[in-house]
């Protein structure tokens, strides 16, 4: 995996291996820095009393580390382990391993058009880390949205294509999905007209990418309305505005209207 710093900052969260274990301290090679070797001083192995360093950690082990000190003129970092917090640890592993897939597939890239990592990264992955702040969001844009959301990074028009494909082999973008239930009544002759007039309006609501709605009957006077999306926010948001659409344009042709929301 290629990085365009050679050296961390200050601050931030590093993925590194456990390479050397002394007495007063651990030697650490950093793994997303081409195994820049960084230093934990024993201080900072555990917020608990340290006796023997071993107790905490081994060598070989891969962790999660937070940079405390920075010499960019000698390449020097030490780093801390005690310094991390759970959420922080599982949010950079995540991102670690997001980080790893985007590399493979930017490798399976390079293989199928004849060019070097070297030249894909400079042509692919930063313009889509620049655009969208990880080269995996941007797979992800593509795989959603197609080649405009490439071209929007400025990868070039040439490249668009293979990129689409490639994540669209190894990109699989899960969705979430919630349902209610709608009552419409009334004692018109027209009612079927007046309940699928209300139904078709809320249909026609803005959706926002990646979302969609099914509406169908499951037995007169009940509607049940599922709403698909990438995350359960928007997907409540959407949901609300076609129950809001409904109820309104109900009220509006005198029908009777009651919702009740299918629990996951």
């Amino acid at each position: 995996m290629l990085m365009r710093r050679e050296i961390p900052e200050v601050g931030e969260l590093v993925i590194g291996t456990v390479q050397r274990i002394e007495e007063h301290g651990v030697y650490i090679t950093l793994d997303e820095f081409n195994n820049l070797l960084a230093y934990m001083p024993k201080g900072e192995v555990s917020s608990k009393w340290v006796r023997n360093i071993r107790d905490f950690v081994r060598e070989d082990q891969r962790s999660v580390f937070k940079v405390i000190r920075v010499d960019k003129r000698r390449k020097q970092v030490d780093v801390s382990l005690r310094r991390v917090t759970p959420s922080e640890r599982r949010n950079k592993v995540m991102m670690w391993k997001r980080a790893q897939k985007a590399h493979k597939i930017l490798e399976l890239l390079a293989k199928k058009l004849d060019m070097s990592i070297e030249e894909i990264y400079e042509n692919v992955g930063w313009k889509l880390e620049d655009k969208y702040g990880e080269i995996y969001a941007g797979l992800e844009e593509a795989v959603s949205r197609g080649i405009e959301a490439l071209l929007e990074a400025d990868v070039p028009p040439e490249l668009v294509d293979a990129v689409k494909e490639e994540a669209d082999k190894h990109i699989e973008i899960r969705k979430v999905k919630i349902s209610g239930i709608i009552y419409l009544q009334t004692l018109s002759p027209k009612g079927i007209l007046l309940i699928k007039d209300v139904l078709k309006n809320a249909m026609e609501i803005e959706l926002p990418r990646g979302a969609s709605i099914r509406m169908y009957t499951i037995g007169s006077p009940r509607y049940k309305v599922e709403v698909t999306a990438e995350d359960y926010k928007v997907a409540e948001e959407v949901l609300s505005n076609i129950v809001d659409s409904v109820e309104s344009k109900a009220k509006e042709l005198g029908l009777k209207f009651k919702f009740e929301r299918e629990r996951r």
